[in-house]
């Protein structure tokens, strides 16, 4: 874990000096620009390969709040993901130029997508079993508004870094649990 997270695949600022000896040893006889077109190929496929690591289906769709770094400033959004499945949040958008996702410290999982005018950041979760389609909604339009607080979204919403963290073997913090009592428990 890096600065507070679990990094699971970038291409923002590789440096060829941490791959050079390897690709060295590998492919001596390539030139040094060759062997650094390999280390993006290579690159590339560690990211097919986290594609399909992360090939979890859950129960609801997936809820992607956008921080988006626009040419006229910044800007809240969202869009849905509604197949469900973890790997589709991968999606390589074509306007970016370096893309990193990894599970930050609260266990959701990010995105910072990098592109001309700025960088949009990315925070993915899964709509709560128990949600309604009127809670749904109320969300999505705070989002719209750039009114939705982190107590309006977890309302809602869970993390989906429980499910990564099982993949790659992390341990994750524990989520505080409400302090709420219920009738017979002993405090």
């Amino acid at each position: 874990m890096t600065e507070n997270k679990h990094l699971i695949w970038s291409d923002y600022d590789l440096d060829y000096e941490d791959w050079r000896e390897e690709l060295e040893a590998d492919y001596p006889e390539l030139s040094e620009d060759e062997r650094i077109a390999r280390m993006y190929e290579i690159n590339e496929d560690y990211w097919n390969d986290e594609y399909e690591n992360l090939n979890i289906q859950l129960t609801q769709p997936i809820l992607v709040i956008g921080d988006l770094g626009l040419w006229y400033g910044r800007r809240m959004g969202y869009k849905e993901i509604i197949s469900g499945n973890i790997r589709d949040c991968l999606y390589k958008d074509r306007d970016s130029d370096y893309a990193t996702w990894y599970v930050d410290k609260l266990g959701d999982l990010r995105c910072d997508a990098i592109h001309h005018d700025g960088t949009n950041h990315y925070t993915y979760r899964v709509y709560k079993d128990a949600a309604t389609e009127t809670q749904k909604e109320l969300l999505k339009e705070k989002l719209y508004r750039g009114i939705a607080t982190r107590a309006d979204i977890t309302r809602v919403t869970r993390r989906l870094g429980d499910e990564i963290a099982r993949v790659y073997g992390w341990t994750l913090p524990r989520l505080r649990q409400p302090a709420v009592q219920m009738r017979g428990e002993a405090r």
